[in-house]
């Protein structure tokens, strides 16, 4: 009576990790990253093209004649450097534009020497040169402002840009145009 009792036991037992998830090969392994909340459906849309930036939802909507043709997940500036509102047009299309403002100070064998700097308080170290951040299909709205390609940590983290993710940034300069609309909400 020993062994069937004991091979039942083994069997509720093994029943019962496998409901709870749990395997004899180790932990389970960690979830999948969250999906991009980005989409773009405008490449066959007619129509004029308008943006929509609200930085309460960290999120640009891209419309052609009032359709909704896309969204975007973006990162706007973080605090103190929070991204202006109001209501402008794209004044420039930089495809792979760089700041002449933000970016690093860098050695002459390029080693970062100090990060994240802004050349309008960050004294150059000597014998350091201006290294500036990379900020692939620019689309400029106001000032120093514009919307590019740029890391996304899932709140505002910019010195005042609109960042999206490459392939949104992509479609956005695509399909706008200078004098393109962009409205900028809190």
């Amino acid at each position: 009576m020993t062994k069937p009792l004991s091979s039942l036991c083994s069997c509720l037992l093994a029943t019962t990790l496998l409901l709870l998830g749990a395997s004899c090969a180790g932990p389970l392994p960690p979830p999948p990253p969250p999906q991009s909340a980005s989409f773009w459906n405008g490449d066959f849309m007619p129509g004029k093209p308008s943006v929509r930036v609200s930085l309460s939802e960290q999120r640009a909507y891209f419309y052609k004649d009032g359709q909704l043709a896309g969204v975007s997940e973006i990162s706007s500036g973080r605090e103190g450097r929070n991204t202006v509102t109001g209501n402008f047009h794209v004044i420039q299309k930089d495809l792979h534009h760089v700041s002449s403002l933000f970016g690093d100070y860098v050695d002459a064998e390029g080693n970062v020497v100090q990060k994240d700097v802004d050349t309008s308080k960050d004294p150059k170290p000597k014998g350091a040169r201006f290294d500036g951040a990379r900020m692939p299909y620019f689309m400029r709205i106001v000032g120093g402002t514009g919307m590019h390609e740029g890391y996304l940590p899932g709140y505002p983290a910019s010195h005042g840009c609109i960042r999206m993710p490459g392939f949104m940034a992509e479609n956005f300069f695509r399909s706008v145009e200078v004098g393109t609309p962009v409205t900028v909400e809190p």
